[in-house]
């Protein structure tokens, strides 16, 4: 059990669209922001996230305060899905990627083309989508663009010629290529993810790093898998092999909160998800996520949500989410994310062994 899987297994991850392009310099096409596109790429997703893995050649990735040099076998996430530009030489002009955007999502995933005929550089690009909670979690506080190489060591060159063999078989019809491609787009992220994660300065505050932080860490993972149980500071530091000050102190230094904090508003994030997806009693969702009262869970949905839980679940569009149903999902898989910045407590802020607010 780990902080980066539980987080992952919360924010229900979809499939991602593939494209493959094959540019000659001089080449350049534009990325609209995410924003703009998001209603074409997949209507109702909360949060999408544009990539690109570079399997030939070498561009220069384009934004509006920087250039970033890219070459085969980096894996490029731009997390907040910012609008750039991809190029190698000085195009006369710049193809805008999302006018092509309608050929590709009606399944011709045949090979993009441009350029002058000079030096080729391939690329397989795409978007993939997950719950806007992962803004408050493993996608908290990152830069502008993440660049990674996966090339050098067996595990990321089996990724890419994975991704490159299916991206290259996708006219041939074979049953279950759209379900593959999506399998893989989830993997080249957490792999991506985790080599950055790895990478990241011992200074480096945030989520990610409290994540790799053997203490703090371990007491995200406890939280993140058993929201429901009735955690005290004194538990959660047991359980994760430090004392109570060490794991206070810890957890503020990287999230600039206290756990118990944390947790109840992973707890309130995590009934809001419920309440979306589910049919389920408002009693009954607040004693899963570990409140013992009605009246205690509606107070604190409240002060986080700024209205009642009921109100919350009318305020769904018409149809509700795709997953609804009438039962309450498995503990360690029906989560949603957890704000990751500071803000206004649900509780008071305790650095003794008191319960959790519930």
């Amino acid at each position: 059990m780990d902080a980066l899987s539980e987080a992952l297994r919360s924010v229900r991850m979809t499939g991602a669209i593939f494209y493959h392009a094959e540019c000659t310099a001089p080449w350049g096409f534009r990325v609209p922001h995410v924003k703009d596109v998001a209603h074409v790429l997949a209507p109702g997703t909360e949060r999408l996230v544009s990539y690109h893995l570079v399997t030939e050649g070498n561009a220069i990735v384009g934004f509006p305060d920087a250039a970033i040099p890219v070459a085969a076998g980096d894996v490029l996430i731009i997390p907040h899905g910012d609008a750039h530009t991809v190029s190698n030489g000085s195009p006369s002009t710049f193809i805008d990627s999302g006018s092509t955007l309608d050929k590709f999502l009606a399944g011709d995933l045949k090979t993009m083309r441009l350029g002058g005929g000079g030096e080729m550089t391939r690329f397989v690009c795409g978007y993939f989508g997950c719950e806007k909670h992962a803004d408050r979690l493993f996608l908290a506080g990152l830069p502008l663009m993440i660049k990674v190489s996966i090339r050098g060591d067996a595990a990321g060159e089996w990724l890419e010629h994975s991704v490159r063999h299916l991206v290259s078989e996708s006219g041939s019809g074979r049953p279950g290529q759209s379900v593959l491609l999506s399998k893989m787009a989830e993997a080249l992220f957490i792999e991506t993810l985790r080599r950055y994660m790895e990478q990241l300065p011992a200074e480096q505050t945030g989520w990610l790093a409290g994540a790799r932080d053997a203490v703090v860490g371990g007491a995200l993972a406890l939280m993140h898998a058993r929201p429901f149980q009735h955690w005290t500071l004194a538990g959660l530091a047991q359980e994760a092999g430090a004392s109570r000050s060490v794991l206070a102190q810890r957890f503020q230094l990287y999230l600039d909160e206290s756990p118990l904090a944390y947790l109840a508003r992973w707890r309130l994030q995590l009934a809001a998800r419920l309440l979306q997806t589910t049919r389920q009693p408002v009693l009954q969702i607040a004693m899963h996520v570990g409140y013992e009262s009605e009246a205690a869970f509606n107070r604190a949905f409240k002060r986080e949500f700024s209205t009642a839980p009921g109100q919350f679940r009318k305020a769904m569009p018409p149809g509700g989410d795709s997953q609804r149903s009438s039962g309450i999902p498995a503990r360690r898989a029906g989560a949603a994310g957890m704000r990751d910045a500071p803000s206004r407590s649900l509780g008071t802020r305790r650095t003794s062994g008191s319960r959790a607010p519930s």
